[in-house]
C-alpha cells in the first residue's frame, strides 16, 4: 500500500455501513488494512460497526450523513480526510427501498429510491475522486443488484441499480488513466434488515421467505452479507487494478 496517512493505511469510505451489507464491507476491509470512513444517515447506528473494527485492532470514524444531501457528503468527506486520511477507496451501497406496484407508487417513493442510489453515488463519487486522482490511485466499487434486470414491485429500485451499472462503466473510462478502477457487484437474495422488509410487504415469515430462495438458486443457499464483502475485497485490491467497469453478480448462480 502507499502511504495516504500518518499510519501508511490507505483510507475507505463505505456509504450504508450501519449494518447488513455495507457493515460486513466496512469490517472486511478494515481486516485488509483500510482505515475506514463508516457513513450512515445516523452517525450513531454507525458506531457498532466502528467499535467492532476498533476491537480487532483497526482504525474507524462513524460519520452521519445523507448521501442525497451534497452539503453533507462534501462535510463527511472532508471530516474523513481530515481525521482518517485522504480517502482513495469508495464503497457506495447507501440504500432504500420503497417497494410498490407501479400504479401504487407514489412521486416520493420513486425520487427517494433515486435520490439515495443514485444521486448519492454521484455525490461521494464526485467528492472523493479528487483525492483518488491526487493520489494517482483509487478504487470506486458500487452495489448494484440483481433487480436491475427487472423486479415485479421494484420499478424504482430495479431502474435506480440498473443505473448504477452504467454510472459504473463510464467512471470506469472516465477515471482509468488516472489509476482508478471502478466496479459494480450485484447481489441477488441476501440476507439483511432489506430483504425481511421484503418479505414483510408480502406477508411471508422472513423463514419461509428464505428457505423458498434458497431452493431457486443453485448454491441452495442465499446469500451472507460476508458474501459480498469478500468480493468487495478483490475489487478494492491492488491485484485488482487491470479489472474495471465490470458488473460481478454475485447471486449463486448463473441466472441472476
Amino acid at each position: 500500500m502507499s502511504e495516504s496517512n500518518s499510519t501508511g493505511a490507505r483510507v475507505a469510505i463505505v456509504t450504508g455501513a450501519a449494518r447488513g451489507i455495507g457493515a460486513a464491507v466496512a469490517k472486511r476491509l478494515a481486516q485488509d488494512g483500510f482505515a475506514v470512513g463508516v457513513l450512515d444517515l445516523d452517525e450513531a447506528a454507525g458506531k457498532e460497526t466502528v467499535e467492532t473494527i476498533e476491537a480487532a485492532g483497526g482504525r474507524a470514524l462513524a460519520v452521519g450523513a445523507d448521501v442525497s444531501d451534497a452539503e453533507q457528503v462534501e462535510a463527511a468527506v472532508s471530516r474523513v480526510a481530515a481525521e482518517l486520511g485522504a480517502p482513495t477507496v469508495l464503497v457506495n451501497n447507501a440504500g432504500v427501498i420503497r417497494d410498490n406496484m407501479l400504479f401504487k407508487m407514489t412521486e416520493v417513493d420513486w425520487d427517494v429510491v433515486m435520490n439515495v442510489h443514485l444521486r448519492g453515488a454521484f455525490l461521494m463519487t464526485r467528492a472523493v475522486q479528487k483525492h483518488m486522482i491526487d493520489a494517482k490511485w483509487g478504487r470506486i466499487v458500487n452495489l448494484s443488484s440483481t433487480s436491475a434486470l427487472g423486479n415485479r414491485g421494484q420499478a424504482n429500485y430495479s431502474t435506480a441499480k440498473a443505473g448504477l451499472q452504467g454510472f459504473t462503466k463510464t467512471l470506469a473510462i472516465e477515471l482509468g488513466k488516472f489509476g482508478v478502477t471502478a466496479n459494480a457487484i450485484a447481489p441477488g437474495f441476501i440476507q439483511t434488515e432489506m430483504t425481511k422488509a421484503t418479505a414483510d410487504r408480502l406477508g411471508v415469515a422472513f423463514e419461509d421467505f428464505i428457505a423458498y430462495a434458497a431452493k431457486e438458486i443453485p448454491v441452495q443457499r442465499v446469500g451472507q452479507p460476508e458474501d459480498i464483502a469478500h468480493l468487495a475485497s478483490f475489487f478494492v485490491s491492488e491485484g485488482a487494478g487491470f479489472v474495471s467497469g465490470q458488473v460481478v453478480y454475485a447471486a449463486g448462480g448463473p441466472r441472476a
